[in-house]
Order: C-alpha cells, then sequence, then structure tokens
C-alpha cells in the first residue's frame, strides 16, 4: 500500500477524531469536576485539527 500526501492526511484525521471522541467521553463520564471542562476543550481541538486535515486532502 503506498502512502502518498492524501493517505498520511486521512489516517491522521481519523486518529485525531478517535481521539476527540476518546477526550469528549472522558470528560462527560469520568471527570465531572473541573478537569472535565479541560479534557473537553482538548477534545474539541481535536475536532477542529481533524477538520483542517480534511480539508487539506486534495490540496496538498
Amino acid at each position: 500500500m503506498a502512502m502518498n500526501k492524501n493517505t498520511v492526511l486521512g489516517w491522521a484525521t481519523l486518529v485525531m477524531i478517535l481521539m476527540g471522541i476518546l477526550l469528549i467521553g472522558l470528560a462527560v463520564f469520568k471527570y465531572d469536576e473541573i478537569a472535565g471542562y479541560g479534557f473537553g476543550a482538548v477534545g474539541l481541538g481535536f475536532f477542529a485539527n481533524a477538520w483542517v486535515f480534511n480539508a487539506l486532502k486534495g490540496r496538498v
């Protein structure tokens, strides 16, 4: 399987989406105190980065 730039961006997008879901899940289900806000914010940041990587596919 040849890994070109679009394939790498696709895999990076998938990994970042999964990590964002994991962090938001930790914020919702495990940390109900102040730390949960941090986990949720970082999870949303991962979603934002994944969105940018997805937008870059085909343009790089």
